[in-house]
């Protein structure tokens, strides 16, 4: 599939890159209809985030259909159209039963880089360097959702897709 990917400071390209897959029992795989530009991608353009890695797929604001969920999603469908949350959890720690998703003990596979650098471990985002899991971004044609019945909300048919993300 296409994705825009990172190369290095002030380098993106559109590349061939691996479609993603199920890799948890409660991950869906979205294809995107939006994705949307966010501000905090120009910290990853200019090289401020530490653990970028070349060939890394961006962005993180995003919506579109579900067309394959693990074995463990309750909550969401194939066919659902979803808007996405940028940060992910697991929907089952302290932090992310108190809302404070952005802190998950269990989504990030790296809190050591954050802790390291900011003194306290964070969650997951996507498209969001690896030192915030290193999970791959929406700017591309399909996306790998972790905890999807937490993170992933169905938008009403009535409500169009720019609505959905830019409200």
């Amino acid at each position: 599939m296409r994705a825009l990917t990172w190369n290095g400071v002030d380098d993106l390209t559109v590349e061939q890159v691996p479609d993603p897959r199920i890799i948890n029992r409660q991950d869906a795989i979205v294809k995107v209809r939006l994705s949307s530009v966010c501000g905090s991608d120009l910290h990853m353009l200019g090289g401020y985030l530490p653990a970028m890695e070349r060939g890394d797929v961006l962005g993180h604001e995003f919506l579109g259909d579900i067309v394959e969920v693990g074995p463990d999603v309750r909550r969401r469908s194939v066919g659902e159209r979803v808007v996405v949350c940028s940060f992910f959890g697991c929907g089952q720690c302290w932090y992310c039963q108190n809302g404070l998703w952005s802190l998950c003990d269990n989504a990030n596979t790296n809190p050591g880089l954050t802790e390291f650098a900011y003194g306290q471990p964070l969650g997951a985002c996507f498209g969001y360097s690896h030192a915030l899991g290193g999970n791959a971004g929406s700017h591309a044609e399909y996306i790998r959702v972790p905890y999807v019945d937490h993170g992933a909300f169905p938008v009403p048919e009535e409500v169009s897709d720019q609505a959905a993300v830019f409200a």
